[in-house]
């Protein structure tokens, strides 16, 4: 009998010190962590182990004991499977983590589960080409680049659209990723955007428009992005565009032809250029050019589906950004004239626009014929 009691005393001392230790656990769990810096970062290696991530937390500089950490996300993870047991049993994922002054163990386990990685950005710029898009997913940082031995028809496979160019089929937008994430991984939300944005614009198109899909829109759409230098003028210039098409009209405008040229166009744009046939000639070749030119962004895809009402067939730049828009030839060869010719305000002495990048935004009237005093 004796025994006994001494045995019960020592079990009730054992869950007492138990207790206290759980207790005590439980109040270092919701202290802030001691850090070597106010921000460290943490590298958790795919199938690691909750052992292996305390580790790879002590070795970024949380001062506190690997053991004691490991410990305490054992401790934690058992207690919350008790809990809810109907839930699935939480797991560490892999990453880049950020711990920050203030943090609790609590938290870090926290974020560990939930997968709160550090994420980078990317930003695709609207009117972007493709290979101005690959171009910056080369130089992210922390991406995997596994496209870049890609052809984009390869790539365009890849990402489940097999057959369809690549050019234009991207959102212009700002992206997050974790560190380490595939190029693809991008391309795909891109891709995914790019698709709901058009099928909106393309659900909500005024009637009556010489487009006869969503892929068309998304044509033109490329263009008036291309066209437009002031935000004001886009659903002018959709108009336009728009009326040249209802009219059986050559487009005539400047950005196809360069994207025609590809990386033979220098910058400077020449008659030669104008009159050399390419599928993407609008001065040679009636209707759309075959696929978009760039990246059109959210703006130019509404133009292009709900274009101002106007009578204009024309249109120049200004030198300003924006454009004078006309409805007959002759009003067009003097807003030509005005703007465009040697020695006019906006020209740089050799005729050229000073308010647009020629490389971007050719200096050319468009959408006319070279020289202005053609006919379309």
């Amino acid at each position: 009998m004796r025994a006994l009691k001494k045995l019960l005393k020592w079990l009730l001392l054992l869950a007492a010190l138990a207790a206290s230790a759980a207790g005590a656990l439980a109040w270092w769990a919701q202290q802030p962590l001691a850090l070597a810096a106010p921000r460290v970062e943490m590298s958790v290696p795919p199938g690691a182990s909750l052992k292996v991530a305390a580790q790879q937390a002590q070795a970024a500089g949380v001062r506190a004991p690997a053991p004691l950490l490991h410990g305490f996300f054992r401790a934690a993870l058992l207690w919350r499977q008790w809990q809810r047991p109907q839930e699935p049993r939480g797991v560490i994922k892999p990453g880049d983590y950020a711990i920050t002054q203030g943090m609790t163990p609590e938290q870090l386990l926290g974020k560990l589960l939930r997968g709160e990685r550090i994420v980078q950005s990317i930003t695709f710029v609207e009117g972007w080409t493709f290979r101005q898009m690959r171009a910056a997913l080369a130089k992210a940082a922390h991406l995997k680049g596994d496209t870049r031995a890609m052809t984009p028809e390869a790539i365009m496979a890849a990402l489940g659209q097999p057959g369809v160019a690549a050019e234009g089929r991207f959102f212009p937008d700002t992206y997050h990723y974790a560190r380490g994430s595939s190029d693809l991984d991008v391309l795909r939300q891109a891709l995914k955007l790019m698709d709901e944005r058009l099928q909106a614009a393309w659900a909500a198109r005024a009637p009556g428009l010489p487009l006869q899909s969503a892929d068309e829109a998304l044509i033109l759409a490329s263009i008036v992005e291309k066209e437009t230098g002031h935000a004001d003028d886009r659903a002018q210039v959709a108009g336009v565009f728009i009326n040249r098409l209802k009219a059986g009209m050559k487009l005539q405008t400047d950005p196809t032809v360069i994207y025609g040229l590809g990386e033979a166009f220098d910058g400077d744009l020449k008659k030669r250029d104008l009159l050399t046939d390419t599928p993407y000639n609008t001065y040679t070749r009636e209707g759309l050019p075959p696929t978009p030119i760039a990246m059109p962004g959210r703006a130019a895809l509404m133009a292009a589906v709900q274009p101002a009402s106007t009578q204009a067939l024309y249109f120049v730049a200004r030198g300003d950004g924006s454009s004078h828009f006309s409805q007959t030839l002759g009003e067009h060869n003097r807003a030509v004239h005005q703007y465009q010719r040697p020695g006019s305000r906006n020209s740089d002495g050799n005729g050229k626009d000073k308010g647009k990048d020629a490389a971007a935004r050719p200096p050319a009237a468009a959408p006319a014929s070279i020289p202005a005093n053609a006919a379309p």
